[in-house]
């Protein structure tokens, strides 16, 4: 019987051991992640983001797309390389915009009653709840138009006829990106696309890269509204994305890419931009498309989004809470089967009543029986 005990222990500590190596080994694997491309962080570093979103704006000529990140992870510095159709200039963005279209497309709430009582209702609930629910380059084949320090991020605006050049370049200069980068990035290159690297430092020494990071605003001359994914092909884990797109239409991706079906949040128009979101869009009326999309499986990722103009059909989400029907503070289920057995005891009564009254003797007639 000790000899079984000491297997059996001997078998949970090695389990334990082999638990702790993996867990090890997560923590020092570098996460790739960002709806543009790869984020890397330094060696031994880790870096994941919760959540990337972005507002583009396209007025028919020129397209302004504003990223803002959430990371989490012990990393000081990662890098990210995002592909633009043409020259771009780059600055640091507004962070009030997304919580200002946050509230531009929050969701209409309304209640819905119920009739019949359900396990958070009187007399199943426990509690007393309502029910409610709820420069030049340092290689051939590449040319630096401009480097510059915006706030936590090393820009640098980047053209190349040679992917491998392009990757040998990030890498000499501080982009620590993966080699497998390089073969994506052929079909911009083909394409003569042009590129914005950057580098994510914090600016107190020491410090690591957590919480909310200061957005970063790109813009450039596109005949389209193009949001760049392909690199994105390049993640570990499972990507979300969130768009918000102004334009003068409501507008939504040509395909899935590779993703699951891109699901409209938000759909309508605005028709006195204000803040942040005039900032970005002018002060003209403008139609806001907010669309979230999830890649499972990143490398299915086959292009970029291209965004086209579709009915103009306004969308809002509504979030229904769940109420039970009352009259007067009385649910209604029990004012109605309470009347109904009071309804029913009162014909009952009255039939008794009835008869009592056949079968009682008529005054002065006397049985002959």
């Amino acid at each position: 019987m000790r000899g079984t005990y000491d297997i059996l222990i001997r078998r949970f500590l090695t389990a334990l051991v082999a638990l702790l190596a993996l867990q090890a080994g997560s923590l020092v694997a570098p996460a790739y992640a960002c709806g543009c491309g790869a984020m890397v962080p330094d060696a031994s570093r880790r870096i994941g983001v919760d959540r990337e979103e972005s507002a583009v704006r396209w007025d028919g000529r020129t397209e302004t797309i504003v990223m803002r990140f959430r990371v989490h992870g012990d990393a000081e510095r990662a890098a990210w390389i995002m592909p633009v159709p043409s020259r771009a200039d780059v600055s640091l963005g507004d962070p009030e915009l997304f919580d200002q279209i946050d509230r531009l497309t929050a969701p209409e709430r309304r209640d819905r009653f119920h009739f019949w009582p359900r396990e958070d209702d009187w007399p199943f609930d426990t509690g007393y709840g309502d029910g409610a629910g709820a420069m030049p380059g340092a290689g051939t084949g590449v040319g630096v138009v401009g480097r510059e320090r915006l706030g936590p991020f090393d820009v640098a605006r980047l053209t190349a006829t040679d992917p491998d050049a392009l990757g040998d370049w990030l890498r000499t200069n501080g982009f620590d990106l993966p080699e497998r980068l390089t073969g994506a990035l052929r079909p911009y290159v083909e394409r003569k696309w042009e590129y914005v690297a950057v580098r994510l430092a914090p600016e107190e020494e020491g410090a690591v890269l957590r919480g909310e990071l200061t957005p970063l605003r790109i813009a450039f001359a596109s005949p389209e509204p193009v949001y760049p994914m392909r690199l994105s092909r390049l993640a570990k884990t499972p990507q979300t994305l969130g768009l918000a797109v102004l334009a003068d239409h409501r507008m939504e991706p040509r395909s899935a890419i590779g993703g699951d079906r891109p699901e409209v949040t938000f759909a309508g128009r605005i028709e006195r931009p204000e803040g942040a979101v005039a900032a970005l869009a002018g002060d003209r009326p403008v139609h806001l498309t907010v669309l979230e999309q999830r890649f499972p499986h990143p490398e299915r990722i086959d292009g970029d989004h291209h965004l086209e103009r579709v009915a103009d059909t306004p969308y809002r989400e509504v979030v229904y809470t769940d109420r039970l029907l009352t009259v007067a503070g009385i649910p209604a289920w029990l004012l109605t089967v309470g009347g109904a057995l009071l309804l029913a005891a009162v014909a009952v009564i009255l039939a008794v009543r009835a008869s009592r009254r056949r079968r009682a003797p008529v005054a002065g007639v006397r049985s002959t029986a």
